[in-house]
């Protein structure tokens, strides 16, 4: 049975969803764009049934009450911030899972926050170095043409919500779960927060991007995936300088929480095991 509670940092609210049982090792899933924490839910079935304790969060942007005005603000040291926040109030530590641009937070919060990270999985993206350099040696480039269009001011907000379902389902999701999605952004104001998620890109140091992660890493792609070409994804190892699995999902496009849950927790449980904290 799921239970709604809220997370405050700096003046921001967030709501967030608890599950399983109260002693089970914790897991923080991050969702990315332009989804909430309920992208989840099919995944958090199956890791509850296993005895883990998950804790979802609408991120900054999603979440009513966190969705401050201006790029900055979502700089991504504040989604790291924000995730930590998150972290510290079950116990100061977790695994991580995190899909698209969850997967950036993870990515850069292992990093960043090592200690609060028991292990860390993302999905889809790769880590921000492999990523960033894909962009100018590889056809991830053009792959990412739409993170240029949503530099844009308004337009973006005023064409997606009336076509973001269409854009969904074309870049693979099924129309049961673009509906789902495309409903929270009917009006383009609260299509502004996810989107200043890419605008503040331009404010990223690519030198911090390219941070490596010694925490435990599990890393899944899939090779349907429209918007993530496999360069990113196989040079992410040079970026992991702890223990490293990478596994690529045969036929699979990116939405990986939805499509595919029974892959991933064939392949994500045992890594929870093989990294889990003993009890004391």
């Amino acid at each position: 049975m799921s239970t709604s509670t809220q997370l405050t940092r700096d003046g921001l609210t967030f709501d967030v969803t608890e599950d399983g049982p109260t002693d089970g090792e914790p897991v923080v899933l991050l969702h990315g764009w332009p989804q909430y924490s309920d992208s989840w839910d099919a995944v958090v079935a199956l890791l509850t049934e296993d005895g883990y304790r998950t804790i979802r969060m609408d991120q900054r942007g999603y979440s009513p009450g966190a969705r401050p005005r201006g790029r900055r603000a979502y700089r991504m040291s504040e989604m790291v911030a924000d995730a930590a926040a998150l972290i510290d109030k079950y116990g100061g530590s977790a695994h991580v899972v995190g899909h698209d641009w969850g997967a950036g937070v993870a990515w850069a919060l292992a990093a960043a926050e090592p200690d609060k990270v028991r292990s860390v999985t993302a999905l889809s993206v790769p880590h921000p170095g492999a990523f960033l350099r894909a962009l100018v040696t590889s056809r991830q480039g053009l792959k990412s043409w739409y993170m240029l269009f949503f530099q844009l001011p308004w337009l973006p907000e005023r064409l997606l919500s009336r076509w973001l379902a269409w854009a969904l389902t074309r870049a693979g999701q099924s129309a049961e779960h673009a509906r789902r999605d495309a409903a929270r952004f009917t009006d383009p104001r609260a299509m502004t927060g996810p989107l200043s998620w890419y605008r503040a890109m331009l404010l990223l140091d690519p030198r911090q991007a390219s941070e490596p992660v010694r925490t435990p890493t599990l890393f899944v792609w899939s090779d349907g995936d429209a918007a993530l070409d496999r360069h990113g994804a196989y040079n992410t190892a040079k970026y992991v300088q702890g223990p490293y699995q990478f596994e690529v999902l045969q036929g699979v496009s990116h939405w990986i929480p939805d499509e595919a849950p029974l892959q991933l927790a064939a392949i994500l449980l045992p890594h929870l095991k093989r990294w889990s904290v003993p009890e004391s």
